[in-house]
């Protein structure tokens, strides 16, 4: 019988959020501001501050890992992830409760942590290494390993400060997947690199779990990656534990939310599918058949999308885009502005963008899409998934009223058969 690795037991991460930030303030009103300041944590204490607000990230979430197994953990924005990460990675204490973790943890976050930016690529390496308890002879001997995976042979004695993003990542993921940790966390920060460098971790995620004595736990919003790589999933919701189990079920209950709330047209100015950190630009999104509104579709379907856009000035050359997913997460197929011949130049105040497509011969199922506005410049002015969703229905398309099945794939074709019987050929 498997060990744990890990075992999480009913932890909660309480958070205290000021919302009167402090204007101006005289010398008076600062000498008056120590006076006060026992009575003033007195409150604090007691719960009877209004300006602060509990937010609990996490509240009494429980799961254990066996060693050697590959766990994802997914989850909408704001819903605990890189709490419970860390957590787990020891950056901070729960508020109650408790984690057991058996083996050295290495942990791969945010960009621009784990290193200290003042040294070199090489240093960090050996650094890295001795706070995992290794012994320089043992880093020696994986030190070309790191570097070739890292592809940063050029840069190796630049100081990680100098580095790109995607530098900073190859590097990280090289150091914490080659010091043989036998707990490996890893967030969306993979996010970063390019599709190549992307595949390349996670056939390495694979080959450290293989022996069946390395664990590894993966976030991300990637669908068809978690799918692929883990052997379970945990979804977080709202920081509770909404599901545990085989990743196609628990994807799937992931997806649903987003496609139960769907409508034709639906109001985005506090979706909740908004990546944290944009601003409401993208008012409304509004789907049309021939005129009429429309949430399912068949193959080969003319459909016009229209994006309602309330900017506070004119930019031009605006990117768009839109992509849709299948119930795993798997990207399909894209629509953009910059794909086309034929798009606007410039959107402002109240503008109304359209976009009109042929619906691709797409297995029958539901396909959620996200919408997402940039400047000319390419930088990310507001994005929301899981705008809404559109079905596929099963229809005669192939000329058949056979019911098709998941193994067929993905894309529905037509064909021609014929057969000769006893001829020569």
């Amino acid at each position: 019988m498997a060990l744990n690795a890990i075992s999480v037991d009913s932890i909660s991460k309480l958070y205290r959020l000021q919302h009167a930030a402090p204007g101006s303030r005289s010398f008076r009103d600062l000498l008056t501001g120590v006076a006060r300041a026992p009575l003033r944590r007195f409150r604090e204490l007691s719960g009877g501050d209004a300006s602060l607000e509990n937010f609990w990230a996490l509240r009494d979430v429980s799961f254990d890992v066996s060693e050697g197994e590959v766990v994802g953990i997914i989850g909408r924005n704001g819903a605990g992830k890189s709490t419970l990460l860390k957590i787990l990675s020891r950056i901070v204490e729960p508020t109650s409760g408790q984690v057991k973790m058996r083996g050295r943890v290495a942990s791969l976050l945010e960009v621009g942590t784990g290193f200290h930016p003042e040294l070199s690529g090489r240093e960090n390496i050996y650094l890295n290494g001795s706070i995992l308890g290794m012994k320089r002879r043992e880093i020696d001997a994986r030190f070309d390993a790191i570097v070739e995976f890292a592809e940063i042979e050029k840069f190796l004695d630049t100081p990680v400060k100098r580095y790109s993003s995607g530098m900073y990542v190859r590097l990280a993921f090289a150091v914490a997947a080659h010091l043989d940790p036998e707990i490996l966390i890893v967030d969306e920060v993979l996010a970063v690199g390019d599709a190549e460098f992307q595949k390349k971790c996670l056939g390495k995620m694979r080959e450290v779990s293989a022996g069946g004595h390395r664990t590894v736990l993966f976030v991300s919003h990637n669908m068809a990656a978690v799918s692929a790589l883990c052997q379970r999933v945990v979804l977080l919701s709202a920081g509770r534990v909404a599901a545990d189990g085989d990743p196609t079920a628990v994807i799937s209950e992931y997806m649903a939310p987003a496609s139960q709330a769907r409508a034709a047209e639906v109001d985005t100015s506090a979706h909740p599918g908004r990546q944290v950190g944009c601003k409401s630009f993208v008012k409304r999104v509004r789907a049309t058949s021939g005129g009429k509104a429309v949430m399912a579709v068949t193959p080969g379907q003319e459909v016009m999308i229209e994006v309602e856009i309330d900017l506070p000035s004119q930019i031009r050359s605006p990117k768009i885009s839109m992509g849709f997913d299948n119930a795993r997460g798997e990207r399909i197929f894209a629509l953009a502005t910059y794909l086309s011949p034929v798009a606007p130049t410039v959107i402002g105040p109240h503008s109304h963008v359209c976009v009109t497509f042929e619906f691709p011969a797409l297995y029958p199922g539901r396909y959620d899409f996200e919408v997402t506005l940039a400047g000319e410049d390419g930088v990310l002015l507001d994005k929301i998934e899981h705008v809404s969703s559109f079905d596929v229905t099963q229809d005669a398309y192939l000329g058949t009223t056979h019911v098709y099945f998941p193994e067929m794939g993905l894309v529905l074709v037509r064909s021609r058969w014929s057969t000769s019987v006893g001829a020569d050929r």
